[in-house]
């Protein structure tokens, strides 16, 4: 592995300017590609995050800890038994709950309670509101759970707890990238 590290390095110090420009330009294409796809699915889901890994194991036995949930908000109204992402004010991680109680405010907007399934309470009382917050509201949900695929966001765990891991695996990934014969 060290051997071809280095001669991958080798391979970028052999490089003309021409060639260089070249790649680094392959490598900033590769980047607004994946820029563009996300903006685009952001776009057509309606929701912030389309693209959200499970971190908890709070939905077992819907969803388990790497589970990576695709989102659509939509328009119909929020229904008892459905799953939603949602962000708590002031803080940073989004929650995946199903909804188990619905009403409608006087203005007519929805405001739901939400409970983890392996989870003994609601939301209200097991903290995961802010104290005297006793419901969410639409504004508060990033979407629904339409769709998953089981353990795929184990890497982003793993990234995510393990630093080091994600810079490794970036240098390693512009190697190839600028090394890379086309």
């Amino acid at each position: 592995m060290i051997t071809e590290v280095k001669d991958m390095i080798a391979t970028v110090k052999k490089m003309n300017a021409r060639q260089g420009a070249r790649q680094v330009l392959n490598l900033a294409l590769i980047v607004c590609s994946a820029v563009m796809i996300w903006k685009t699915l952001v776009v057509v889901s309606g929701s912030e995050s389309p693209v959200v890994v499970v971190l908890s194991g709070s939905m077992e036995p819907a969803f388990y800890r790497g589970d990576i949930l695709f989102l659509w908000m939509g328009s119909a109204p929020f229904r008892v038994g459905e799953i939603v992402v949602f962000k708590v004010k002031d803080r940073d991680i989004p929650i995946i709950h199903r909804i188990i109680a619905v009403h409608e405010t006087k203005d007519g907007k929805q405001e739901m309670l939400t409970k983890g399934d392996n989870n003994h309470g609601d939301d209200r009382a097991g903290g995961i509101y802010n104290p005297g917050q006793l419901w969410i509201t639409e504004d508060d949900v990033m979407g629904r759970a339409e769709a998953f695929l089981p353990y795929i966001g184990m890497v982003t765990i793993a990234l995510t707890d393990y630093p080091m891991i994600k810079y490794v695996v970036l240098g390693i990934m512009g190697i190839f990238v600028l090394t890379g014969k086309e």
